[in-house]
């Protein structure tokens, strides 16, 4: 059965840091393309980072430059490390992995970012 559990999130003040981990089971975890996605108050669902099977990346301009995607193919987990946080950058995370039409997501973790 697959699983996916997304862990890291918590409270941070601004510019501080956090790593947020997608850890999964039950899947040939290579062969999935994954996105991190976040969701915050008010706001639409957004795509923060991408990264293929292959290892190419891609960026939400709001948090270009800040945050990085990667992926452990060993441990089986994605990984989204975020640098110099903002109040913006509030959102429940959600992990979402893809492959053809096959598309499993996490229930999300919260990130807080205040004072």
């Amino acid at each position: 059965q697959v699983q996916l559990v997304e862990s890291g999130g918590g409270l941070v003040q601004p510019g501080g840091s956090l790593r947020l981990s997608c850890a999964t089971s039950g899947i040939i975890f290579n062969v999935y393309a994954i996105r991190w996605y976040r969701q915050a108050p008010g706001k639409q669902r957004e795509l923060v980072a991408s990264i293929t099977m292959g290892g190419s990346t891609n960026y939400a301009d709001s948090v270009k430059g800040r945050f990085t995607i990667s992926r452990d193919n060993a441990k089986n987990t994605a990984y989204l490390e975020m640098n110099s946080l903002k109040p913006g950058d509030t959102a429940v995370y959600y992990c979402d992995l893809l492959f053809g039409s096959r598309d499993y997501w996490g229930q999300g973790t919260q990130v807080t970012v205040s004072s």
